[in-house]
């Protein structure tokens, strides 16, 4: 256990509103006096005359707040001086410096990992610590802190697409303890972030467990339908095994029609084509869905409007790229890119009993996406898949058992979910607290042991690791970082 903590004794006026009072014996300085700010201008992509390297990238940052040994890097080229450049130093800190989402937007990680063929990728800016003044680990939590992340998203430019200028990040200002208090600050709150990791892993394994409950409930439901005494027939599709004698086995596209979603227009991201009258939804919406799609980050103007395609609000949607083989209603009207595709029942299938069975063959799914297309579905490998089908009836009887039997463990998701969300406001709180001074952590970080607890990462690491949101998707490989 560590000690109540407390304020310092004594304060001073930062000079800063939104810092307010900081401790006496504290300074408040600009980065442009505090780190050497790098920006790279190195890219994925791979050239004859160029040197071999691997590409630490904007996904690598955004997913893990620590660069180590453990994440598999990019490879790539560079040229000599690109790499004498933006060669990776232990305790330089990563920042996001362009994003489709303002709040990603100077998004941190330190450096524990570096070796000579390991470089700075694009879509990143590297600062690296005046060390006599400020070390890395510090200048990490003080960038994870609101007040600070809030001058990034503040500084950042753009409609659709955000970045940030070299002025912008130079002048973000952060509160300076003396280097020994920054070790202090740093240890506690690497002890505390610890013990979160282990936290929010444990509830996500529930949350996994949960899932396969309901998936088993569901799969149970749409092949082998609700009466346990009916006669079986063997369905011919491995994944469905036997199903009720009485069913057909038909393929999407003869229960279906099956309609790619639009938008034409290169580079997707043009400011020029959004911010008018029209939803926008993109991958991220149906995967964040727990069955219906109830909002979205995104609009068309007429000029988008024109190279989109609008679906009307109740259409099935899934997701044939990125994340692949995700479904959802939509509650609205919606435009949405051809890495969805929208699908509209025909007379012999009810929408929501489609959507549990594509929930139940979403690996079956996965399996029809191939490697060599960067894993994405089409319309053919969709509408190819076979599927159980009953009387409409029976169909809809289905529909309400499932309801009925899953109501209970997606109230304990939702619960679990929600305890995760308040275990993230803590240590946004918390974080915040520190590194602005107002919490005295010296003596709690002083009663500490030695070692600190290391969590060790899993197969899941980017999912359990990470206690922030996913970052705004860039579908089209033009578009990516």
């Amino acid at each position: 256990m560590t000690p109540r903590l407390k304020s310092y004794p004594t304060y001073k006026d930062s000079g800063v509103p939104w810092l307010g009072d900081v401790p006496a014996h504290w300074k408040v300085r600009k980065q442009r006096q505090v780190v050497k700010l790098l920006v790279s201008n190195v890219d994925k992509h791979s050239f004859e005359n160029e040197k071999a390297v691997r590409l630490c990238n904007y996904v690598d940052v955004y997913k893990h707040d620590r660069i180590t040994e453990r994440l598999h890097f990019m490879k790539a080229t560079a040229t000599e001086d690109e790499i004498n450049r933006f060669r990776l130093r232990e305790g330089d800190v990563l920042v996001t410096k362009d994003s489709e989402s303002w709040n990603d937007i100077g998004v941190p990680a330190l450096v524990e990992y570096t070796a000579d063929d390991l470089v700075c990728g694009y879509h990143l800016a590297i600062l690296r610590p005046h060390t006599e003044q400020i070390i890395g680990v510090y200048l990490l939590r003080a960038i994870q802190s609101q007040g600070v992340a809030s001058q990034y998203y503040i500084s950042a430019n753009g409609v659709t697409r955000y970045g940030l200028t070299h002025q912008g990040i130079k002048n973000v200002q952060i509160p300076i303890p003396p280097l020994p208090e920054q070790h202090a600050i740093a240890r506690y709150l690497d002890h505390i972030d610890a013990r979160i990791k282990r936290a929010i892993r444990a509830k996500r394994k529930l949350i996994a467990l949960l899932n396969e409950q309901k998936q088993a409930i569901i799969h149970r439901a749409v092949t082998r339908g609700l009466d346990p005494d009916v006669p079986l027939r063997p369905s011919g599709v491995e994944w469905l095994g036997d199903i009720p004698a009485h069913w057909e086995v038909r393929r999407v596209k003869q229960v279906s029609q099956i309609l790619r979603g639009k938008f034409t227009h290169r580079p997707r991201n043009d400011p020029s084509f959004y911010d008018g009258p029209y939803p926008f939804i993109q991958t991220g919406e149906v995967s964040r869905a727990e069955k219906s799609i109830l909002g979205y980050r995104q609009t068309l103007n007429e000029r988008g409007f024109a190279v989109s395609k609008l679906f009307p609000a109740g259409t099935l949607v899934m997701t044939i790229a990125a994340n692949i083989g995700d479904v959802a209603v939509l509650d609205f009207d919606a435009c949405f890119p051809d890495s969805i595709v929208g699908l509209v029942p025909l007379n012999i299938i009810e929408r929501d009993y489609l959507y549990y069975v594509f929930l139940s063959m979403k690996l079956e799914l996965l399996r029809e996406a191939p490697v060599n297309t960067q894993g994405n579905l089409n319309i053919d490998r969709i509408g190819g898949q076979s599927l159980p089908l009953p009387p409409m009836l029976e169909q809809k009887l289905i529909m309400k058992k499932i309801e009925v039997d899953t109501t209970e463990v997606s109230a304990a998701m939702r619960r679990t979910k929600q305890q995760i969300d308040l275990i993230r406001e803590y240590r946004t709180r918390l974080i915040a607290d520190v590194v602005t001074g107002k919490l005295d952590v010296r003596a709690a970080a002083a009663g500490l042991p030695e070692e600190l607890e290391e969590i060790e990462p899993d197969a899941t690491e980017a999912e359990e690791i990470d206690l922030d949101a996913e970052p705004a998707e860039w579908e089209d490989e033009s578009d990516a970082p």
